[in-house]
């Protein structure tokens, strides 16, 4: 009896020292994070890039009418200004809704149609139209379980997305029932890949083939395509010309070619992009961290968030091995690029970074 006593005695203290561990771990996290507000981005930039030698972030700034990049590796150490192919993540968005405002623009697509009037869908008393699918307030979840997302993960593909063919993703979505009524802000690779599947019908194309052709001739970035897995860095996704999920994550780009994206937007160049900056839903879904970090969500437009506090049209991107961040100011005329191949959950992220670079140089100009 003494002998079992001692035992649950022994594992009792196990336990309570573990519980101590962890809330001392999150204690130290917690008081880490609390940091973050008050670094300013060169802090942040030498946190995130310390004592690692495969770190390679690119910072693009534009400010007075004037380009320019920086790289910077381990350490925060200047590299010399090589052109890096990185992958956006869901700043490919920014893409498709870019197609799509060139879209309603030539008369092709409305906002306010419902999707089923553009695809061959199961008939149903309702389907959300694609005002609904750029905003994230559809109802559509994040994503719907496929049966391949489990082979990815038997076969350790980094792209849990990959090999869901678009006409996988089309029968998911006669299948799926949405209750027509006012939805909540809900982020939705999902939704933004049936955007994919409206254009394709609307153009009778595929969707790669379609993005391919606006990015060369509408765009004109040289170095900007769908990924095919391979570039000049380590741990790209995997794509199939024909996956549904592209629209929503697929592309790579390079700092010159993004820097011209941010310009051709900011300084509305191709006029209709301007299209995608109006706020068409009121979300409000600034969370307590976000708000923090200064990170606002206060509107959405077609797919660009909306920071209504600090005049802000932004979008960010991660991927398994990369992770990005794009945000202008119209009206000072001032925005940031910041690429990384890093994982968006190391250390601190481009879109903290990010923020804190472009408030600063908002309030550069405001002096």
């Amino acid at each position: 009896m003494k002998k079992n006593r001692k035992i649950i005695t022994i594992i009792i203290s196990i336990f309570a020292i573990m519980a101590l561990g962890i809330g001392a771990f999150a204690l130290i996290i917690s008081y880490r994070m609390s940091l973050i507000p008050s670094m300013t981005f060169e802090e942040m930039l030498n946190y995130t890039t310390k004592d690692n030698e495969d770190a390679i972030i690119t910072v693009g700034i534009m400010k007075n009418g004037e380009i320019d990049f920086t790289v910077y590796g381990e350490n925060s150490t200047i590299l010399p200004q090589n052109e890096f192919q990185y992958e956006i993540g869901s700043l490919t968005k920014t893409f498709t809704s870019s197609l799509l405002c060139k879209a309603i623009d030539e008369g092709n697509i409305t906002l306010s149609d419902s999707i089923d009037q553009y695809m061959d869908l199961p008939a149903k008393d309702y389907y959300p139209n694609l005002k609904d699918l750029v905003t994230h307030t559809s109802g559509y979840k994040n994503y719907y379980f496929h049966w391949k997302m489990a082979t990815n993960f038997l076969k350790r593909e980094k792209n849990d997305y990959y090999s869901i063919s678009t006409e996988s993703l089309n029968n998911k979505l006669g299948k799926e029932s949405i209750k027509e009524k006012e939805h909540p802000f809900k982020y939705s690779n999902f939704g933004i890949s049936v955007v994919g599947s409206v254009l394709a019908e609307a153009y009778d194309s595929d969707f790669t083939t379609l993005m391919t052709e606006f990015i060369q001739t509408e765009l004109n970035l040289e170095n900007t395509t769908i990924s095919k897995g391979v570039g000049d860095m380590n741990g790209y996704w995997n794509w199939r010309d024909d996956d549904a999920y592209i629209p929503a994550g697929g592309i790579i780009s390079t700092i010159t070619d993004m820097m011209t994206y941010l310009n051709i937007h900011m300084t509305e160049e191709l006029p209709y992009l301007s299209l995608g900056h109006e706020p068409l839903a009121q979300v409000l879904a600034t969370t307590k961290q976000y708000e923090k970090m200064g990170i606002r969500i206060d509107a959405v437009g077609i797919s660009w968030m909306i920071d209504a506090e600090n005049n802000l049209i932004w979008h960010n991107g991660g991927t398994s091995n990369f992770n990005s961040y794009m945000a202008f100011d119209k009206e000072l005329q001032v925005g940031v690029v910041i690429l990384s191949n890093l994982p968006p959950k190391y250390r601190i992220p481009a879109t903290v970074m990010g923020v804190k670079l472009i408030t600063s140089l908002q309030n550069d100009d405001d002096n």
